[in-house]
């Protein structure tokens, strides 16, 4: 079964304007990039619809979707986190944040359907939208929605894993006290970056103690201190948890290029952390694994190479680091932005080489390691303190 790669030049609709840092170039430029390199050769792309009224009331108000079908003609009076400087009202809003999630809930419907065991949505991870507000540049929560529809159509144990810089706050509100969703996120720690949320001690409520798994990096996290961190944590959970389906927020706002944050990775760290959810989501869920983008700002040199990689790990078409990048390519972001400099390669030319937590070296990732560790193993029967589990 081939993956589902979802995608349609409409999905640029979703454009809050002006210098906002959520350009929808960087997507138009990531699906140029694949494309140039061979990656999407052959690959059938889904064209999604917009999802309706009814998907997206399994995770937001009625009121709140009355105030984002309302805003445009309205503007900031409307409330719910609309028309602020995060999330500036736009025409068409309603329909292009609809367009999100329905392509999300695409990719989901097709690996329900067995028509394919792998999809990857590079418009999607819009993760912190809440209940009854937009935040963080996203209005509909397609992360969330995606989730609820699997509950209903054939799954009860799903692993959401979230890679972007940013807490990934709105899914984890969304199944707090649901013990059918484990929801894991690695970002820059609450301390120093919004939305001051996602510390080692959220670990759900009620029956889904546990569920919630938060682990907060220092700035400056590296590839290495994120992949120790990664390891120490997420795999372990995962085998005892023993979801049917992985779904993961690949967010690269963690890049050390990028504008709005601090964390230090590659792309190179970047291409790894795909390969690793590809292994995990092969060793843990029959190879049932749910990709959508998130956050990444900076919009020519990051975000199309570390995209690109995403989508040729879901295709098992691996691109070489060392590979170049494509002349006709580099001559549309040149005409665009003639002041533009470009690496020349697939690659930031880092080595992601870690040592495994518990070597006995104090790293300064490990105080988030050991706060995570003994925040939730004990809950899931598991030693915080030995390395082995």
């Amino acid at each position: 079964m081939q993956p589902a790669v979802v995608w349609d030049p409409a999905l640029l609709g979703y454009d809050l304007g002006g210098d906002h840092p959520f350009n929808p170039v960087r997507l138009d430029l990531t699906v140029r990039l694949a494309t140039e390199l061979g990656v999407l050769d052959g690959v059938e792309l889904l064209v999604p619809e917009p999802a309706t009224d009814t998907e997206l009331y399994r995770i937001h108000s009625e009121e709140y979707l009355a105030a984002v079908k309302l805003a445009p003609a309205v503007g900031w009076e409307v409330g719910h986190g609309l028309g602020t400087a995060d999330n500036p009202v736009f025409s068409d809003m309603h329909d292009a944040s609809a367009l999100v999630v329905g392509s999300t809930l695409l990719g989901a419907r097709k690996i329900a359907d067995g028509a394919a065991r792998r999809a990857v949505n590079i418009a999607g991870g819009l993760h912190h939208a809440m209940r009854d507000n937009a935040a963080g540049f996203c209005v509909y929560n397609d992360c969330a929605v995606a989730i609820s529809w699997l509950l209903d159509h054939g799954f009860d144990r799903i692993a959401y894993i979230d890679t972007d810089v940013h807490h990934g706050d709105g899914v984890q509100a969304a199944f707090y006290d649901d013990p059918r969703v484990l929801t894991v996120s690695l970002h820059q720690h609450p301390f120093t970056l919004w939305p001051g949320t996602g510390y080692s001690g959220e670990t759900g409520s009620g029956e889904a103690e546990g569920t919630a798994v938060n682990v907060p990096l220092p700035p400056g996290t590296r590839d290495a201190g994120w992949l120790r961190a990664f390891h120490a944590v997420v795999p372990s959970l995962l085998a005892v948890f023993r979801p049917q389906i992985l779904v993961t927020q690949c967010g690269v706002d963690s890049h050390e290029e990028d504008p709005l944050a601090d964390l230090a990775l590659s792309v190179d760290g970047h291409r790894t952390i795909y390969a690793t959810l590809r292994d995990l989501a092969e060793r843990h869920t029959d190879g049932r694994w749910l990709a959508v983008g998130g956050g990444g700002y900076q919009l020519i040199r990051v975000v199309p190479r570390s995209w690109t990689h995403l989508m040729a790990t879901v295709l098992d078409r691996d691109v070489k680091p060392e590979t170049p990048l494509p002349p006709n390519w580099v001559g549309t972001v040149l005409r665009a932005a003639p002041s533009a400099e470009l690496p020349p390669e697939m690659t930031d030319g880092r080595d992601t080489t870690f040592r495994p937590w518990g070597d006995g070296v104090d790293d300064p990732v490990d105080v988030a390691i050991r706060d995570t560790r003994r925040a939730v193993f004990p809950l899931h029967g598991l030693d915080p303190d030995d390395p082995r589990d």
